[in-house]
């Protein structure tokens, strides 16, 4: 789709109500989700970040969204793919604040270009122990990306198209650092398996677009 007229579109999610957990579930790799969150909420242990899921036009126009490939490293979100973004920090005033920061931090793209148009619904990830809170945004500019050396291992640009094309929501057969053959339900992006947290934001992310577009 051409960047201008998804542009007029987009907009639109403003005034829609948020999918929610339920659409987010349909994504969700890990049963009992919902209790342990209930766990987390009670102990106030959890620490919590922001995330960006952020549109762009390419030089010829064409909607795209980005992505990253993590660098390898002892964590448990190692060589995964996600959103830009990262924990809210002392001196973030806000956690949409901690998302915009850590993606100009991560992928090079000035917060002061991004239009945040909605805060979206807030996910527990257990095996860290974070709330992480996704926000939708666009930036009009075609974007110079400077990925963060230290962090990012690759950017993936994924078409609109791509993106929404329902042969590319899949089930893969995974093994983690908590678990060895665990099939979960995915995204297949740019030959990317996307599953897991990252994988329920971008459902709810792709439902308020089926609605607008």
């Amino acid at each position: 789709m051409d960047f201008r007229d998804f542009e007029k579109r987009i907009v639109k999610v403003t005034k829609l109500e948020l999918p929610g957990e339920l659409v987010q579930f349909k994504m969700a790799p890990m049963e009992r989700l919902q209790e342990m969150k209930r766990v987390a909420k009670n102990s106030d242990s959890a620490k919590r970040a922001g995330v960006m899921s952020l549109f762009y036009p390419s030089e010829n126009l064409e909607t795209r969204l980005i992505l990253i490939l993590r660098k390898t490293y002892k964590g448990v979100h190692s060589a995964q793919v996600g959103f830009p973004g990262g924990k809210l920090e002392k001196e973030d005033k806000s956690i949409q604040d901690a998302a915009l920061r850590e993606t100009e931090e991560e992928v090079g793209v000035s917060r002061n270009t991004i239009a945040v148009l909605k805060q979206l619904t807030e996910i527990y990830i257990p095996p860290s122990n974070y709330f992480v809170q996704p926000f939708l945004g666009i930036t009009t500019e075609q974007p110079r990306f400077v990925p963060q050396e230290e962090e990012v291992e690759a950017l993936i640009e994924v078409s609109l198209q791509d993106f929404m094309d329902d042969f590319n929501v899949t089930t893969q057969t995974i093994s983690t650092s908590y678990a060895v053959n665990l099939e979960v339900p995915a995204f297949k992006l740019n030959g990317y398996v996307v599953w897991g947290a990252t994988a329920m934001m971008l459902n709810e992310v792709r439902e308020l677009l089926k609605k607008v577009l």
